[in-house]
C-alpha cells in the first residue's frame, strides 16, 4: 500500500506566484497541495484547519506579515513545519525566522528543483539553509567574535524595526517605505526614530550609513 501524500499549504500575498507554488506542488509526486491564503488570518485558519505537514511562507502577507504568522504558529502550538520563501534578504532575516520558529529560509531566487528540496529536507524533520547562510551560522558559532560596540546590535530591533531598517539600506524614502509595508507615513518616523535610539545613532546619516553597511555585510 503506497504512503498518504504529504500535505502541503501555500501562504503569500502574491497571485502569480501563489499560483506558481500550488502548481509546483501539485504536480510533484509524494506531494499534495493542502490549501492557499494570502493573510494572517486566513494563513493561520488554513493550518488550524488542515494541518498540513508544510507550510510554505512569504514574510510579506497582506495587511500583515509572515513573521507575524510564524509566532502566532508556535504560540498555539501547531505541527506544521513553516517553511520561508522570500526575496527578503537571508543574512538579515534568516537567523530570526528560525529563532521564531520557522523551520527553513529559501530565497525566491531558487530554482524550483532548489525550493522542492528545500521542501523535502523540512518534511523530513530537518532545518533548510542555503550552503552560503549554514557555513555563516556556523563560522558564527565555531570561531571566535568580537564583541559588537554597545547599542549597535541589530537583536535589539523589532521584526517591523527590522523590515524598516532594511528599506532605508535599499534607498527607499520614507513614502516608498509607507507603501510598500503598508504603513502611515508617521509610524515610518516613529520607527526610523526607534532605530536610531536602539543602534545608538545620532543622525538621519548615520542611519542611512549603518543600513546600507549592513545590507550590503560591509561591517
Amino acid at each position: 500500500m503506497s504512503e498518504l501524500p504529504q500535505r502541503v499549504a501555500v501562504i503569500e500575498r502574491h497571485p502569480v506566484l501563489r499560483e506558481r507554488l500550488a502548481e509546483l506542488i501539485a504536480a510533484e509526486p509524494g506531494l499534495e497541495l493542502a490549501g492557499e491564503a494570502d493573510d494572517l488570518h486566513g494563513g493561520i485558519a488554513l493550518l488550524v484547519s488542515a494541518r498540513p505537514e508544510l507550510a510554505v511562507v512569504g514574510l510579506a502577507l497582506r495587511r500583515s506579515s509572515g513573521t507575524d504568522l510564524i509566532k502566532q504558529a508556535r504560540a498555539l502550538s501547531l505541527p506544521t513545519a513553516l517553511l520561508v520563501y522570500s526575496g527578503h534578504d537571508e543574512t538579515l532575516y534568516a537567523r530570526r525566522v528560525l529563532s521564531d520558529g520557522a523551520k527553513g529560509f529559501i530565497s525566491k531566487d531558487c530554482t524550483s528543483a532548489e525550493l522542492l528540496a528545500a521542501m523535502r529536507q523540512v518534511l523530513g524533520g530537518k532545518i533548510y539553509l542555503s550552503p552560503a547562510m549554514t557555513e555563516a551560522m556556523l563560522h558564527t558559532l565555531t570561531a571566535s567574535r568580537i564583541a559588537a560596540p554597545v547599542g549597535r546590535s541589530i537583536a535589539h530591533l523589532s521584526d517591523r524595526e527590522l523590515e524598516v531598517l532594511e528599506k532605508i539600506g535599499e534607498g527607499k524614502s520614507t513614502k516608498e517605505i509607507a507603501t510598500t509595508l503598508g504603513l502611515g507615513l508617521a509610524s515610518v518616523d516613529t520607527y526610523r526614530a526607534r532605530i536610531k535610539e536602539k543602534l545608538n545613532l545620532r543622525s538621519a546619516f548615520d542611519l542611512v550609513s549603518f543600513a546600507i553597511r549592513r545590507l550590503y555585510d560591509l561591517n
